[in-house]
């Protein structure tokens, strides 16, 4: 059965339509990548899967894990195993690492009828993931992205998803702003975090990260609508010729 199944999906803001017809089938264990130029509706793409409430569906179905995803709740939608990571991560001042952490895992933990997660396992699962992504322990008592440098964002997003380990990662431009060094850590985390089970989206309009993260799978996005479907040889065609031959 697939993980994801989008038919027919236009959506948009107010009365601007930005998602034209939409449609995207994702398998178990899959990582498919969304490329295009700026404006072509990746990051509305990513908004409307997570249930971002300034967007509106007028149009097309959404099913994740069998469910309609279209009625469920954007914390629903998380706890059911869906993660997104930010283009631009947010700070949450007077917010640790560890308290933040802490609360997501519960959080989840509550919706699956489990106990709240034991002081002992949590530092010990903390410590293993922070090691995944090379983050130092130090971070764990910071506030939230505060004062954090673009690519400590990033890692510390990577991070945030290997503690909640879910069944479909979707990265919005995670590799905007990121140097070279900072990119490999993050695509590390994430080719670490793969399994047979778990899938990812990987939203982006550079081909960098995805010589790092191979997709199974390459679609291009443009005036919101999927223009073209392949394989690496789709990438290599963008980046010899560009999104104009679409």
């Amino acid at each position: 059965m697939s993980l994801l199944i989008i038919k027919g999906l236009h959506a948009g803001i107010g009365d601007k339509e930005i998602l034209k017809g939409i449609d995207l089938e994702i398998g178990p264990g899959e990582i498919h990548a969304v490329m295009g130029p700026n404006g072509a509706g990746k990051s509305t793409l990513s908004a409307v899967l997570t249930g971002k409430p300034d967007y509106e569906v007028t149009a097309g179905t959404i099913e994740f894990q069998g469910r309609n995803l279209l009625e469920m709740k954007p914390e629903e939608r998380a706890w059911a195993g869906m993660f997104l990571s930010f283009q631009y991560p947010v700070e949450i001042p007077g917010v640790s690492i560890t308290n933040f952490m802490k609360t997501a895992i519960n959080s989840r933990r509550k919706a699956e009828g489990l106990e709240p997660i034991k002081g002992g396992d949590f530092l010990k699962l903390m410590k293993e993931k922070m090691a995944l992504v090379q983050m130092k322990p130090e971070f764990a008592k910071r506030e939230v992205n505060v004062g954090f440098s673009g690519g400590e964002k990033k890692r510390n997003e990577i991070f945030q998803m290997a503690m909640l380990d879910p069944v479909l990662a979707i990265l919005d431009e995670t590799d905007s702003g990121l140097d070279v060094d900072a990119l490999k850590i993050v695509a590390d985390g994430v080719n670490a975090l793969h399994t047979p089970e778990k899938s990812a989206i990987v939203i982006t309009h550079y081909q960098k990260l995805l010589e790092y993260v191979q997709p199974d799978v390459v679609h291009v996005l443009k005036d919101g609508r999927i223009v073209a479907e392949g394989g690496r040889e789709l990438i290599d065609k963008i980046e010899s010729d560009g999104f104009e031959q679409f």
